[in-house]
């Protein structure tokens, strides 16, 4: 990786997401909580969260990640309150695709992930990426089974 290679990768955008993680800690009484860790890099997020209608109404997630991890959590956290279960599985399919395809990325209100787009070129950082988006739709999906 060349230096201009790690320039274009840590913008100074994603380091001022990745400063600025939204919606941290735990809650005292998720309908659900998942975790998912990077075996690649060891970077790790919790996702708790409940559901109030089929959306999202808390969230907090604990995020130990790179700056690429926290960055996902930080756009993920400016925008999950309100989503749906389904809502969050398509998400984190979009920027998968995104990142693994070249799929243009999500599109709004979710269009800030392609803010990563420079990340495709990374493999090794995809896990870190995707770890908010596969918690919080697993977390999503256990507690929306539960939802009367």
């Amino acid at each position: 990786m060349s230096d201009s290679d790690l320039i274009s990768l840590y913008s100074g955008r994603i380091l001022e997401l990745a400063a600025n993680v939204p919606l941290t800690g735990r809650l005292s009484a998720p309908d659900a909580s998942a975790r998912r860790r990077s075996p690649v890099c060891g970077s790790s997020i919790t996702v708790d969260l409940v559901l109030k209608d089929g959306r999202v109404s808390e969230y907090a997630q604990e995020v130990r990640a790179c700056a690429l991890g926290q960055a996902s959590a930080a756009i993920l956290g400016q925008m999950v309150i309100g989503r749906s279960p389904a809502e969050l599985t398509a998400l984190r399919d979009a920027v998968a695709d995104m990142l693994r395809s070249g799929g243009d990325g999500p599109d709004a209100p979710f269009d800030l992930y392609r803010v990563l787009i420079p990340a495709r070129e990374f493999r090794n950082r995809h896990a870190s990426i995707l770890l908010a988006l596969e918690a919080a739709a697993e977390a999503a999906e256990i507690a929306g089974s539960k939802d009367p």
